[in-house]
This record gives C-alpha cells, sequence and structure tokens, in this order.
C-alpha cells in the first residue's frame, strides 16, 4: 500500500542552540521532495529556550506541531507521547541536535514504499558515516551492537541508534513500548524484527553535535539496556511465538 504522509518526532530537551537548523532541515528537505508531512517536536520538560524556539518554528512551518510532555521527563517518555500522536502512515524518530542527516530521511520513506514495514539505518555497514563520534562511546556501541546481533541472531549491526522508520501497523503491534528512558532506541527495532515485520538496513551519515550537552549517560543507562535486551530475549526465546504479527 502507497504511504501518503510521514510523521516526524524530534524529541527535545534543552536543544535551544540545535533545534531551529535541526527542524528547518528536516522540513525543508521533506518539502523539497514532495512529502506530505508532519513534524512532531516534544518538548520534554526544557528549562532554556527550546519553547520558545518551538514557538518560532510552528508560526514558520505549518507541518510543525509542538507537544510538550507534563509528566516525568525522559527520551522514552517523549518518544512515547509522540508516538500516541501522530496522524501518518508511517513514522520516524530523529535526535534534535542535527546528527542525523534529513536526507537520509527521504532516502528512508523511498524505500518503505517498496513495500517494508520497516526501515533500519546503520552508520556501520557500506555507504555509512559517522564523523567526530567519541572513542569511549563509539566502543561501547560496538560492543552493545555486537551482543545484539549474537543474542537474537539478527543480521543488523546499529539497532541503539534512534533514527528509523516504521509504518504504522508496526507501531500498532508492538505497543506497548515500556522503555522510560534512551533504551527505547532498542526496543523498537528489536520488537518488530522478532515479532516478524519485514525490514531493510540502509547506510546512513552521523555527526557528532557541535553544541549543546549530550543527553544520554552510559553509566546511568547500562542496565536499561541490559534490561529491555533481557526481556526481548525472552520474548523471542520463550514466549512460543504468541506476539508474532501473524498472531495477533
Amino acid at each position: 500500500m502507497k504511504l501518503k504522509k510521514l510523521s516526524v518526532i524530534i524529541p527535545a530537551r534543552n536543544e535551544a542552540e540545535n533545534l531551529d537548523e535541526c527542524v528547518s532541515e528536516i522540513a525543508h528537505s521533506l518539502i523539497n521532495n514532495s512529502i506530505n508531512h508532519e513534524i512532531l517536536v516534544i518538548d520534554d520538560g526544557s528549562t532554556d529556550n527550546t519553547a520558545n524556539v518551538i514557538e518560532g518554528l510552528c508560526d514558520r512551518f505549518s507541518s510543525v506541531i509542538c507537544i510538550r510532555n507534563k509528566e516525568e521527563n525522559g527520551f522514552g517518555r517523549a518518544v512515547n507521547l509522540g508516538l500516541k500522536n501522530f496522524s501518518g502512515d508511517a513514522v520516524a524518530i530523529m535526535m534534535a541536535d542535527r546528527s542525523d542527516c534529513p536526507y537520509d530521511l527521504v532516502r528512508y520513506w523511498n524505500t518503505l514504499q517498496e513495500g517494508y514495514e520497516c526501515v533500519l539505518g546503520s552508520r556501520f555497514i557500506s555507504g555509512g558515516k559517522v564523523l567526530d563520534y567519541p572513542w569511549f562511546k563509539l566502543l561501547m556501541n560496538r560492543l552493545v551492537n555486537t551482543m545484539i546481533r549474537f543474542a537474537f541472531n539478527i543480521n543488523y549491526n546499529d539497532t541503539t541508534n534512534a533514527f528509523k522508520m516504521y509504518r504504522r501497523d508496526v507501531i500498532n503491534g508492538c505497543s506497548p513500548f515500556i522503555s522510560p528512558h534512551f533504551n527505547l532506541t532498542v526496543e523498537i527495532p528489536l520488537k518488530a524484527i522478532i515479532r516478524g515485520y519485514s525490514w531493510k538496513a540502509v547506510p546512513i551519515s552521523w555527526k557528532n553535535r557541535t553544541r549543546g550537552l549530550a543527553k544520554l549517560k552510559l553509566r546511568e543507562m547500562g542496565s536499561r539496556y541490559f534490561f529491555i535486551i533481557a526481556y526481548l530475549w525472552l520474548e523471542k526465546f520463550f514466549s512460543r511465538g504468541d506476539y508474532l504479527k501473524n498472531e495477533r
């Protein structure tokens, strides 16, 4: 089925320095490629000028929608709020720090139109690029993703990256999501894969933020990643297929 509208979810906490350029670049890329869209910017309890930046973006782009997370903050909670409010046939999750490339978003959309249910970007396959990745985070990234590949026996090497796109049926079939923090980046794609949704990995470009502070704290997130990986491993090997898409 041909998709008619794309939703983009951008969670933002204290991203006033990046958000204007980030959203503007995404909006222009989608407009220039004639992709009907909405951009949901989730203000996740920002204490800087993020709220005013979002208001300005809403004034300039009719496709930008501001949603404020008035409950407990957290990357996963902010994304979940977007997932409960998007109106498109498909949804992409992007970062507010300009680390993701808007041109890759267009590639995702075109790939999804080929009939795939998920498009999963990878910075570590032929054609993928990373720029200025802190060496320790890169090392931990490769270790965690290698562990996931072997634990789940999947041929995909960038599960922890948030930037991915899904058809609405995938989100409906994998809900509810229980990860309140960055471990949601692992929960969504792994659920989609082990529940039998079709997917394709495409090469993407990624660059480290140049402004503002990174929100991912490895020391705080290690146990949370382990929890969600263990939870999904149990589903894959012990649920007897109860959650496969054809069984729901």
